[in-house]
């Protein structure tokens, strides 16, 4: 954890250059104060997971994605510039598969160049850029694949889904389920992490997991059953994913549109206290309002970071890169509205470009920006 910080003191620093690259000088120091006090990467480099290393990878992919792209612009070669970024793509997939979401960010900005969005470039340079990205990504994952292989006779480039070993029985059913009612943290900590292993209460369970009287007393009917065994066997499991059949025919546009888009909206906007000794149900003020009140401190900051970036994407033209940027941020949202688990520590990756842009937000002293080799230079 200790090595965290200073890994996360370095990531700082790159969400500065990113944003020397992008805008200017002061933008970048602006990105650099707020990163280094924001405190919601800050408050994961005292914690063992994954958050702060994927967080410091995806600042390095970006610096030296946009970089290449600026290049491309300028009719430059670029080649050095997309092995790198591939590399740190590929590092970045070891830490977290999710992470794989760049690919096709940088994708969508490659494509708006080689098909003229920006001007005239040189499509060949743009379709070796591309190969050069994708292919330094995937080489870091060939020893994985071959040992998994020779191990567990499957093809297994990245960590599954579920981090289950090949062959161990999976839950789809119940996660099935889960999907057809979650929207908030509470309901991951209350029913999804208790699963299996510990009892859990019917009455943990939002009235939005049912759709009548008939369908609350299967539910409870199944609760019961998991009760007396406290695990998931494939005939229990079948049990939950008839219910999860049954709520989508129900009502589709609530499980396809609105349920993916209130998860959504509670992992970008929620208070950001889920590794912070206290009550995850903040809204409870007569409960705890020393809680309740810190909490809605940090919904706002958590806010205010968001208007920011905002602000600065509209202050600025920032070409393929805002590309890039932008397909970044849906396709990663889009991606986590589908989990049956919405954590608001899943949004985190993608702070370094929120920081970035909140960067740009404040006023600029000059309308200059500097060329790609003078904001290297003021880099090193």
């Amino acid at each position: 954890m200790i090595i965290q910080a200073f890994i996360d003191t370095n990531t700082c620093l790159v969400i500065a250059a990113l944003a020397l690259e992008l805008m200017n000088e002061r933008a970048a120091k602006a990105a650099y104060l707020l990163a280094a006090i924001c405190p919601f990467t800050a408050n994961y480099t005292a914690a063992p997971l994954s958050e702060t290393l994927a967080i410091f990878c995806t600042a390095h992919c970006f610096y030296y994605g946009v970089r290449g792209l600026k290049a491309l612009q300028a009719g430059e070669s670029a080649n050095r510039l997309w092995c790198i970024a591939g590399i740190w793509t590929g590092m970045a997939l070891l830490i977290r598969p999710d992470n794989g979401i760049i690919l096709p960010a940088l994708a969508v900005a490659m494509a708006s160049l080689f098909f003229g969005a920006f001007g005239a470039v040189n499509k060949r340079r743009v379709v070796t850029a591309g190969l050069l990205l994708f292919l330094c990504a995937i080489v870091p994952l060939v020893p994985w694949t071959i040992r998994n292989w020779r191990t567990f006779h499957v093809v297994q480039p990245l960590a599954p889904r579920y981090a289950n070993d090949p062959g161990e029985f999976v839950p789809s059913g119940f996660n099935h389920w889960v999907r057809t009612w979650i929207v908030d943290y509470v309901s991951v900590e209350d029913i999804y992490w208790r699963v299996p292993g510990e009892d859990i209460s019917i009455g943990d369970l939002p009235e939005r997991a049912f759709d009548s009287r008939i369908s609350y007393d299967r539910t409870e009917s199944t609760f019961d059953e998991y009760s007396q065994q406290l695990y998931l066997d494939p005939e229990l499991d079948g049990e939950f994913e008839n219910l999860a059949l049954q709520r989508m025919s129900h009502n589709p546009f609530r499980y396809y549109v609105w349920l993916p888009t209130l998860r959504m909206a509670d992992m970008w906007l929620r208070p950001r206290t889920e590794i912070l000794p206290l009550e995850s149900r903040w809204w409870e003020f007569s409960k705890h309002r020393g809680h309740s009140f810190f909490a809605l401190i940090w919904a706002a900051i958590n806010l205010a970071i968001l208007l920011l970036a905002w602000r600065g994407w509209l202050r600025w033209q920032f070409g393929a890169a805002g590309v890039a940027i932008v397909s970044f941020l849906l396709i990663r949202t889009l991606f986590l509205s589908t989990l049956e688990n919405p954590e608001p520590r899943y949004v985190l990756e993608c702070f370094p470009v929120l920081l970035v842009l909140a960067g740009g937000a404040f006023p600029r002293t000059s309308t200059h920006r500097p060329s790609s080799s003078e904001s290297r230079q003021e880099t090193r």
